[in-house]
């Protein structure tokens, strides 16, 4: 009977591993890209104003807008999306009732500081700016119609968290037939555990991970 492989490797080098590999399989890019910019959102950015905040590339924001501004160029739909919640929470549901503090997901309320995007992103006024509620942006949201709609084939992910938020979405996306490209200097976690083991997980069954330089390439050269 097959047993569970063991391992001595850190989750940063299980995956140095795992995207050195030559071999591996790619779903790759199609012809019609979309942006999801996940809850890039001052309770998770705001170093200094929030504990729950957190980076792991301090370029990821410049390379979020630069990846935007490509895609809006051509016409094609940029998303950002933000949790936010009403004062008494009840719409997080089960997700926010194991804790009750000031950092408490439920917490972060609609019109707060902390539901606010991070100031650093360019969002421009025919981005779509998406409320959610959830771990996922397709979870009762017009997403998928959205994207239906734009003849989408493709999505691209960056935000956080990646073992959160970042993970669920890519898992939908690629439930709902699209292929899904993380990008990896996108992404971001509270800590590195977590990130880089999920970023093994993503790109092994769920996305392509790809570094900035190579989604930019692409969508400078689409048509």
């Amino acid at each position: 009977m097959p047993v569970m492989e063991t391992s001595d490797l850190t989750p940063r080098q299980y995956w140095a591993q795992v995207k050195a590999n030559p071999n591996r399989a790619k779903f790759g890019f199609g012809q019609r890209p979309a942006i999801i910019n996940i809850d890039l959102q001052r309770a998770y950015t705001d170093l200094a104003a929030f504990k729950t905040a957190y980076q792991t590339d301090p370029r990821q924001i410049e390379y979020v807008n630069a990846l935007s501004a490509l895609l809006r160029a051509k016409g094609l739909p940029v998303v950002w999306t933000y949790v936010a919640y009403l004062e008494s929470g009840e719409d997080a549901g089960v997700w926010g009732t194991r804790t009750n503090t000031p950092d408490s997901l439920q917490n972060i309320k609609h019109g707060s500081e902390r539901a606010e995007l991070d100031p650093r992103c360019a969002v421009a006024p025919s981005d779509i700016v998406m409320l959610k509620r959830m771990a996922s942006p397709f979870f009762e949201t017009h997403l998928w119609s959205l994207l239906t709609f734009h003849r989408i084939d493709t999505v691209i992910i960056t935000g956080g968290s990646t073992s959160g938020c970042v993970r669920a979405c890519a898992v939908d996306s690629l439930s709902r037939g699209f292929r899904t490209v993380v990008v990896e200097e996108c992404v971001a976690d509270k800590h590195e555990i977590p990130h880089f083991a999920n970023l093994c997980d993503i790109m092994l069954k769920y996305a392509d991970v790809e570094g900035f330089g190579v989604v930019r390439g692409y969508l400078e050269a689409l048509r």
